[in-house]
């Protein structure tokens, strides 16, 4: 009980602030049935996707992740943003830096690098689907023509958003990354700091 009266006094002081809850994306019958096998976790409204003021002072269109927060906004015209909950590097893989968003794929495969196959030997290359730690979008950040090989994409394990956890990525719960994939042009400016 404690907690919902906790959730009733965060909702409300964020309708004071200006937060204003987005709805979720129109999803595709497969995203559906594959985003039902993916373990579910409570929601928690400190983690929700919001319509906010923007905090960044970025142009429309830009991508800012603030890893220190572990939020990611999305920037709207007339002063606006989506923020969505994120889970970044840990303290050992964390990276900062500026990329643009060079592909953006559905259901991806993962092909873990090298130097992570190193560290984790029972890692391997794995098809789209829900047991994927991609989940169900994926936007690859490049700088200049190189691939940094770090992304933005769903999880398979969605308890841990809000946590310093990856190997630099950042992840996204599924129903986010739909949102923000919809949203999010070719060659899209992103920050992460």
């Amino acid at each position: 009980m404690r907690r919902d009266i906790l959730a009733v006094v965060l909702v409300t002081s964020l309708g004071a602030c200006t937060y204003k809850s987005v709805p979720d994306p129109q999803v595709s019958t497969r995203d559906a049935e594959w985003m039902a096998q993916v373990p579910s976790v409570e929601d928690d409204p400190l983690k929700a996707r919001y319509l906010i003021d923007d905090p960044t002072g970025e142009e429309p269109g830009t991508i800012v992740v603030d890893t220190g927060e572990r939020l990611l906004y999305y920037v709207l015209p007339n002063w606006k943003a989506v923020r969505y909950s994120v889970a970044v590097g840990n303290e050992a893989y964390g990276w900062t830096g500026l990329a643009r968003v060079a592909r953006k794929a559905e259901w991806p495969a993962w092909n873990p690098p090298a130097e992570m196959r190193v560290r984790w030997p029972h890692v391997r290359s794995m098809n789209g689907g829900p047991a994927n730690p991609m989940g169900a979008r994926a936007l690859y950040l490049y700088q200049g023509d190189r691939d940094t090989l770090y992304r933005i994409h769903g999880t398979n394990e969605p308890e841990k958003i809000g946590q310093a956890v990856s190997s630099g990525c950042i992840r996204m719960r599924n129903i986010d990354v739909i949102d923000l994939y919809n949203r999010v042009d070719p060659n899209a400016r992103v920050i992460v700091r």
